[in-house]
């Protein structure tokens, strides 16, 4: 039995420094991009166009991963694109668990016509197909990075409310929160002090499950250029860029696409980590 917990652990302990080890990778280049990207991302230069990644023929020195059909470096261009990436991803899931995570308590632990309204909403917003709501969304506010941050906000305040209401309503039941009524303290007291800590761990975990559907909901916008400025790498528009020139050119469309799935996992798994560790059982 011990055994079998020890493994469980080492198991949460890899699944958690590699996820985290490779956001961190990530955010470091995306900060010193800048000062470290090999060339400047947006620099064309029709000589030295599809030029290979370094360990094939034809590469030249400097070019890592390559360049795209105008010349310009594709590994500047990822270490750049991850800024917007992750900066999306930290906006917008913040802001999205704030919202989410506000109305899911009070509908959570008031329950009555607060519960009511909020689970309504909820399901009137959720009858939309998101990525067709957030294009719609951009459609009518224009792109730009605010307003990609705004779809997203818009469209996935209801997975928090929803998560956070049930685990709520949980908590309520508890004999923790019937103790601490019959001591005498306010109802939003208790839903700050009592209930507020027992979820946290639940909406740390969403959070960054929600980070990697951020970078995800981006990069589908930036693929069909409603995403920031085309001047502006993003790893949408790398990967679209690359799909017309994936058999002359393939590393344009690959490596961008490599991150993106990179990116995603770990923010995936570093949410099923916390969850996980987190876990009263496990612990």
């Amino acid at each position: 039995m011990l055994d079998a917990r020890g493994m469980i652990k080492r198991r949460l302990g890899l699944r958690l420094w590699l996820s985290g080890g490779w956001l961190l990778l990530l955010a470091l280049a995306a900060i010193l991009a800048p000062w470290i990207a090999p060339h400047d991302p947006l620099m064309q230069d029709l000589f030295t166009s599809r030029l290979p990644p370094f360990w094939m023929d034809g590469a030249e020195p400097g070019y890592w991963l390559g360049t795209d059909s105008l010349g310009r470096d594709v590994l500047s261009r990822i270490m750049h694109g991850a800024r917007v990436a992750l900066i999306v991803a930290l906006i917008a899931g913040t802001a999205t668990a704030l919202i989410g995570a506000t109305l899911g308590l009070i509908a959570g632990y008031f329950r009555g016509w607060a519960d009511l309204v909020i689970s309504r909403m909820v399901d009137i917003w959720m009858a939309f197909p998101p990525v067709l709501f957030a294009i719609l969304l951009i459609a009518v506010m224009g792109t730009g990075l605010t307003s990609v941050v705004v779809a997203i906000i818009v469209i996935d305040w209801t997975r928090f409310a929803r998560v956070v209401r049930a685990e709520a309503m949980s908590q309520g039941a508890m004999d923790y929160v019937a103790s601490a009524q019959v001591a005498g303290q306010r109802r939003l007291g208790t839903m700050l002090t009592e209930i507020l800590p027992n979820v946290l761990p639940t909406i740390v975990a969403l959070l960054t499950l929600e980070m990697g559907i951020a970078v995800i909901v981006e990069a589908i916008l930036g693929f069909v250029n409603l995403s920031v400025s085309t001047d502006s790498p993003t790893w949408g528009g790398m990967i679209a860029e690359g799909r017309a020139s994936v058999h002359r050119a393939w590393w344009v469309l690959v490596f961008p696409l490599i991150t993106l799935f990179l990116t995603v996992l770990s923010f995936s798994q570093l949410g099923e980590g916390l969850k996980d560790r987190f876990d009263p059982v496990l612990r």
